[in-house]
């Protein structure tokens, strides 16, 4: 990758950390869950196609929130990516390499 992308990543990661470390962002995914399992639960036997459509949106909510955690991991994985290029990059400088 290249080191814009790389940086781009580490941005990304904070934004999401962000999103994840936010109080009411947190609230919304713990009271949507909350209220599709309620509903979920509280369907009719014969209710086969609404309990399908609860049953995604639990997920949906899931995927949301791992889709943010995945990006925050990227970054961290990037930042380590940057951090090995400077010192890299720091190396040759120092040894002449450059």
């Amino acid at each position: 990758m290249s080191e814009i992308a790389l940086t781009k990543a580490t941005e990304q990661a904070a934004q999401a950390q962000r999103l994840l470390d936010d109080k009411m962002l947190a609230d919304a995914f713990k009271g949507l869950e909350e209220a599709y399992t309620a509903a979920w639960r509280a369907t009719l036997i014969d209710d086969v196609s609404g309990r399908e459509k609860l049953f995604l949106a639990i997920n949906v909510v899931g995927k949301v929130r791992d889709h943010l955690t995945a990006i925050v991991n990227n970054g961290k994985l990037a930042q380590a990516e940057l951090k090995e290029l400077a010192q890299t990059a720091e190396r040759k400088k120092r040894f002449g390499v450059i």
